[in-house]
């Protein structure tokens, strides 16, 4: 899984999307005024403008033409100049929020006047109140422009604001793009498709530039010293680095690049309070794809101002998804692992360093990286790495799966079969290289059709549960990209696995799930029991060991990575398994979501960092292929074999 770096990517990743929501709303806008109209089906959306517009009154016509005035050009403009100026100069100067809200502005007019051309559908056939403006009726300047600005304003009030009273005001900000939709209907502008379309434009739009401008940036907080020290720069606070170093002696190409101190450069003679290196020998791994030259050197040289001089750079492959780290450890130790790719390249080098005490760093640059993103790491590779440096250490679970045709194989973030693997297994590699996670979504839509499976699941060696399911996913931590909580209460320090039950059935069930999981981020508590929710489309369970079987064989996938089909997958957790640098000291609060059942169970070796000399050598048996089954995986009281389908 990779994407590129930078903001060239970026700019790549938001011409794609914003091609895709164009292609989408001209689709359903000719899918409106072509074939559903041309069925007699829109019959209800005239009668309901003819109904308003025989019931107009002097003060409703008054009420609604200020309500229009809240999304006319001149207001809009206004508004979003002045929102924008208000997050650029100081103190504030947020600029990522300030591109989100211009952005999303400007993006929505630039979708709406040209899908608006290519539908050219007529307005209303009633008395119009207001002069007819040059664009067609589909789909609503109006209602998109004014969900665009204050619905922008409300994403910014929730995810950037710490005010007690940000939810009120995201509240009443929310309220504007529907008053405004019923006041062009009021007025004869619109039909109500035209106005759920407007809905339907500001809503993607929003979701765009959010996952562009907004992904995991911090919040709205002062800006201070520490917070505006750009990435890479020199820590103020006590142990000190090296101010000096630089990249020197070349970038690293992929190769074995010579890991000499730099001219100028020491290492640091002890530990930062924070748990900062203070030297040693960095072992990377580089997925080539995933991290370019450019960023390469980046890393080498923030590795350096922290002190790690010595620095050995190996590179992944078709058939080696860590390279040779095995081999290196083995042979020289290592303070420190860098991985630098997807959730494939970190899961290949927690395979190897989990349970030796080699902490692991992260530098996310692949397509989902969603084990950074739950472990509270920015989204920008550099950054990211700068962030766990300037941390402390801190012990992680980690799961292990297995099943037929599946040796025993670690993961760190989920393993699933049914929808999400077959999903994830038709991605195409260009478009995941191109526009990243959101080339999942595209996959998806092949397979949201496709028949439930009929399992069974033992959870840590109960009875049998027979269920019906789109998908099963077995997670060890549970937010997707954008920050959907998919498994609430997953949390990489419980001492458990999560596990959910994807079932909707029909569009109502699918909208149930939808709305049960997008409206997770805005609960201040996950749910506190397993069982049913959104009317069944989900279900949930925690265990420690959770075996599933399938009636027949079936698409799995383990943190992302595809896997041979098969009947049986089953997992178990692995406690404070996987050592693993973090942004937050390890006294605060861990970054991951707060579970309402599972108080944070920080490992005692967390607290502190490693002594100087605690470089952890390979165990002897770290190069062993690993051939016996984990503990309780064989099956008693008659069970069938792996292979044996469910009934």
């Amino acid at each position: 899984m990779t994407t590129d770096s930078g903001g060239a990517a970026r700019r790549k990743r938001l011409l794609w999307l914003v091609a895709v929501q164009t292609v989408v709303m001209t689709a359903l806008g000719l899918l409106i005024t072509r074939v559903v109209a041309a069925g007699g089906l829109l019959a209800p959306d005239d009668t309901f403008v003819r109904m308003l517009a025989a019931h107009r009154t002097p003060p409703v016509d008054r009420v609604s033409r200020w309500l229009s005035v809240l999304a006319d050009t001149p207001a809009v403009v206004g508004v979003t100049l002045l929102c924008v100026l208000g997050l650029l100069l100081p103190p504030a100067r947020r600029w990522s929020e300030a591109l989100f809200l211009g952005g999303s502005v400007a993006v929505q007019s630039a979708v709406f006047l040209l899908v608006a051309a290519l539908v050219d559908r007529p307005r209303p056939d009633v008395p119009r109140l207001d002069a007819a403006p040059p664009t067609s009726s589909f789909p609503s300047g109006h209602v998109g422009a004014s969900l665009a600005l204050y619905g922008g304003l409300a994403v910014l009030a929730l995810t950037r604001a710490r005010s007690r009273w940000r939810y009120l005001a995201a509240g009443i900000l929310l309220l504007v793009p529907p008053v405004v939709a019923l006041s062009r209907m009021y007025r004869g502008m619109h039909h109500p498709s035209d106005v759920v379309a407007g809905l339907l434009n500001g809503t993607l739009t929003l979701l765009v530039i959010g996952s562009v401008f907004l992904a995991d940036r911090r919040g709205l907080g002062p800006v201070t010293a520490e917070s505006a020290r750009p990435a890479g720069s020199a820590a103020s606070t006590g142990g000190g680095r090296p101010e000096g170093d630089q990249a020197g002696g070349g970038r690293p190409d992929g190769g074995h690049p010579d890991g000499g101190q730099a001219s100028g450069s020491r290492p640091d003679d002890g530990q930062a309070s924070g748990g900062r290196p203070g030297g040693g020998r960095a072992v990377v791994v580089r997925h080539p794809h995933a991290c370019p030259d450019e960023l390469a050197a980046r890393v080498r040289a923030t590795l350096l101002r922290h002190g790690l001089t010595d620095q050995r750079w190996i590179s992944t492959g078709p058939n080696r998804p860590c390279g040779d780290l095995a081999e290196e450890i083995a042979a020289d130790g290592a303070d420190l692992v860098v991985a630098c790719g997807g959730d494939g390249t970190v899961r290949a080098c927690a395979e190897l360093v989990a349970g030796t005490g080699v902490p692991l760093a992260l530098v996310p640059c692949g397509t989902g990286n969603l084990l950074a993103r739950n472990l509270g790491l920015p989204s920008d590779p550099e950054k990211a790495l700068e962030a766990a440096l300037d941390g402390g250490y801190s012990d992680i679970d980690t799961g292990r799966a297995w099943g037929d045709g599946l040796t025993p194989t670690l993961f760190t973030v989920m393993a699933g079969a049914g929808f999400d693997a077959a999903m994830i297994r038709d991605a195409s590699p260009a478009l995941k290289a191109s526009l990243g996670w959101p080339a999942y979504a595209l996959s998806a839509t092949r397979h949201l059709n496709e028949p439930r499976m009929r399992l069974t699941v033992r959870l840590d060696g109960g009875r049998r549960i027979r269920r019906r399911a789109r998908m099963a996913v077995i997670g060890n931590v549970g937010t997707l990209q954008a920050g959907l909580r998919l498994l609430p209460r997953a949390r990489p320090d419980s001492g458990h696995l999560e596990l959910v039950l994807f079932d909707p059935q029909g569009p109502v069930g699918w909208l149930a799930a939808a709305a049960h999981i997008a409206g997770r981020p805005l609960r201040r508590t996950p749910a506190a029991t397993d069982g049913p929710v959104a009317g069944g489309a989900l279900e949930y369970f925690t265990a420690t060991r959770i075996d599933i079987r399938f009636a027949r064989p079936r698409a799995r996938e383990l943190d992302g990575e595809t896997l041979p089909d098969g009947a049986r997958l089953t997992a178990a957790v692995e406690p404070a398994a996987l050592r693993v640098r973090l942004p937050r000291p390890p006294a605060t609060t861990p970054p991951w979501p707060a579970d309402a059942r599972t108080p944070a169970r920080l490992r005692s070796g967390a607290a502190t960092s490693p002594p100087p000399d605690a470089r952890a050598p390979a165990p002897s048996g770290l190069l062993a292929p690993q051939t016996a089954e984990p503990p309780h995986s064989q099956e008693t009281d008659g069970n069938r074999d792996p292979g044996t389908a469910a009934t």
